[in-house]
């Protein structure tokens, strides 16, 4: 499934994304003002921002479905603005994505939402298929009898973990998630939490999390990106807190935020 990846000339030594001076505005509406973004090779990425920051924004400038008026964004390296269509189609094997609500198609079973991207770029036997898409399925600790049900048969917990399995259906060394704890009740969300943290070490992934919950950054993530006056500020966990930005203080040391404090030790 990756041999062909080798023709984008990938860079060993990039980081997995950097971002550098990126500028995305909507009309006279400036979202981000000169952004500096790095991303490392095998770390889970958190990125948090008030309401209207440009969290999502960011993201689809990550993935190439955005140009921002100024700046460049590298994926292992790679700038995908340059790349032609070919070389675009060979790219997005580089990472996985999933969405806030899932995005699955409800016409579809699990298994078929699962096979969409190797439908897409692979040329395997339909048996081949099924039996790739169901190890996804296990991958992920969905019950094998959830391959033939729908969407609207899952539960929220479960769409977010078939959701997972369709991002993770290429091998992609890179994974992006767009508030994947959202909707989920604590128990559900500490499930994924974990089984989130464990691909990430048995696949040696990097993966990108926008997310509001506390919970989830202090269970998963090495480092963290606070969007706050157009740009990013990022550090460890541990030093993140700490920083004197109202936005950041309010964040993490707020009345919500302090049972959080009190039992990471933050």
């Amino acid at each position: 499934m990756r041999s062909d990846r080798s023709e984008l000339g990938l860079n060993a030594e990039a980081p997995a994304v950097q971002a550098t001076g990126v500028v995305n505005r909507f009309g006279a509406q400036i979202v981000h003002d000169g952004l500096d973004l790095t991303v490392n090779r095998g770390e889970i990425f958190g990125i948090v921002g008030g309401s209207g920051s440009g969290k999502s924004v960011l993201l689809n400038t990550i993935l190439g479905l955005r140009r921002p008026q100024a700046g460049e964004v590298r994926i292992f390296g790679i700038d995908l603005n340059a790349l032609n269509t070919a070389q675009l189609r060979i790219a997005k094997q580089l990472y996985g994505v999933t969405f806030q609500a899932g995005a699955l198609f409800s016409s579809l079973t699990v298994l078929q939402n699962i096979q969409l991207p190797m439908l897409e770029h692979l040329k395997l036997s339909a048996r081949a298929l099924e039996e790739l898409a169901m190890l996804k399925l296990k991958l992920v600790g969905l019950p094998v009898e959830a391959a033939h049900k729908y969407p609207a048969q899952l539960s929220g917990g479960m769409i977010k973990r078939a959701a997972l399995a369709r991002a993770l259906a290429l091998d992609p060394p890179l994974l992006m998630l767009d508030e994947p704890t959202s909707g989920l009740d604590p128990i559900s969300a500490a499930a994924f939490d974990e089984l989130l943290v464990g691909l990430q070490r048995e696949l040696a992934l990097t993966v990108i999390m926008i997310t509001h919950d506390l919970d989830s950054i202090f269970r998963t993530c090495n480092r963290v990106g606070v969007i706050v006056e157009r740009r990013l500020v990022a550090d460890e966990l541990a030093k993140i807190v700490d920083h004197p930005h109202p936005w950041i203080q309010a964040y993490f040391h707020g009345d919500r935020a302090r049972r959080f404090g009190a039992i990471h030790g933050t």
